[in-house]
């Protein structure tokens, strides 16, 4: 066994693992500051909605599209420009971030917004018959209903952004992903490449198990 991992240099994983995490713990606050608010402007400006409006939901739709169909690969190529101009640099942790951010929370806003259409239109009605503002029916009627999905789909998200992670590696972003390609397949080194597989099933599988308690326990209040 210690001979199979004679080239894995664990404070390298180490470090690599933190920086996946910090990655993730980064990318996925701001997915949810900016999708959960456009999964509810998706939803409200639809057809037959509490503030319909056909153009402003054909423009976040497009946008929301377009993003969605550009594979993350190259989407982190295109918006190196960007990233650097954001954050002044497009390597490590904080160059990762942007391209992250920009790639899952197009996908998470759908999410939001297919949760929200499966609230029952009754919970709508009763809030509005009792005066209740846009504001107040989606603080209290529309989102408190809606809860189960939404953390559903930021778990679905979350392990999204795990794979998105491992790609950012490739133009430098560090973390299991980078630690998988320079040492896993540019130099053959099947036990490092087995040890950071393995570090990733184990985060999916964490975070699966965290979304699911989550899930329960907001379906029960």
């Amino acid at each position: 066994m210690d001979t199979f991992f004679v080239n894995v240099d664990w404070s390298e994983i180490g470090r690599a693992t933190l920086d996946t995490l910090l990655m993730l713990g980064g990318s996925m606050a701001l997915t949810v500051v900016f999708g959960i608010p456009l999964g509810v402007l998706l939803y409200l400006s639809g057809k037959g909605r509490l503030a319909a409006n056909p153009i402003v939901n054909g423009v976040l739709s497009l946008i929301v599209n377009i993003l969605r169909s550009v594979p993350f690969i190259i989407l982190l190529i295109v918006m190196l420009p960007v990233t650097v101009l954001m954050v002044g640099t497009s390597l490590g942790v904080a160059g990762a971030i942007p391209p992250l951010v920009v790639g899952a929370a197009p996908f998470y806003a759908r999410l939001v917004e297919t949760a929200l259409r499966e609230v029952d239109k009754g919970v709508v009605e009763a809030t509005q018959a009792m005066g209740g503002s846009t504001f107040q029916i989606v603080t209290r009627a529309l989102i408190p209903e809606a809860m189960p999905g939404i953390v559903a789909g930021a778990t679905v998200t979350a392990i999204a952004l795990v794979s998105y992670t491992a790609m950012a590696g490739v133009v430098g972003a560090g973390g299991l992903g980078d630690l998988a390609v320079r040492f896993g397949y540019q130099r053959f080194q099947t036990d490092v490449m087995v040890v950071t597989v393995v570090l990733l099933l184990l985060l999916v599988q964490g975070l699966q198990m965290i979304g699911d308690r989550l899930v329960a326990r907001v379906s029960h209040r």
